[in-house]
């Protein structure tokens, strides 16, 4: 699933990790090398057959070709925003920070775990939550043991940090 195109503007900063900036360039980068000259041939095939009116790969190409080239633009915007922060970097492990992958416990002593990430990287995989969502907002800053309240659709849930990784083992 991609990142759409049509979502509020996100926050002034962009962060992202160094791995979720590696997957939008090379996303960027297929784009531009494979996906995108691939359909300028068809497009320009198509056209040389004459009425274009009806023609439905030229139709169809040209339609692929102004998508392709919008996703192009707001992955050139979001990168030229990025600010790669490195979860790995030395620091504090032991609170809430952006990178971390943090294990909580809810009320219903459900435990849940995931991976605080930037905007642009929560369709990467499962368990990953932007760093401006609520619950990361209620993590962020907190050690294991603490208590954070996260306000959700359906009132204030208190959850208790279980756990803090980062990348690299600390």
């Amino acid at each position: 699933m991609k990142l759409r195109d049509d979502q509020p503007p996100p926050p002034k900063k962009n962060y992202m990790t160094p791995d979720g900036h590696a997957r939008l360039m090379a996303e960027r980068k297929k784009l531009w090398t494979e996906e995108r000259p691939e359909v300028v041939r068809v497009v320009e095939w198509a056209a040389g057959n004459g009425d274009r009116s009806e023609n439905g790969d030229y139709i169809y190409g040209k339609k692929r070709l102004r998508e392709i080239d919008k996703r192009i633009r707001f992955l050139d915007k979001r990168l030229e925003a990025a600010e790669i922060v490195d979860p790995a970097r030395p620091g504090s492990k032991t609170r809430v920070h952006f990178g971390a992958t943090v294990r909580w416990v809810r009320e219903d002593d459900r435990e849940v775990e995931a991976t605080i990430v930037g905007i642009d990287e929560t369709e990467f995989g499962p368990r990953r939550i932007s760093w401006v969502s609520p619950m990361a907002r209620a993590l962020i800053g907190k050690s294991v043991g603490d208590m954070a309240v996260v306000r959700t659709p359906n009132g204030e849930e208190t959850v208790e940090i279980l756990a803090i990784a980062y990348p690299g083992g600390d």
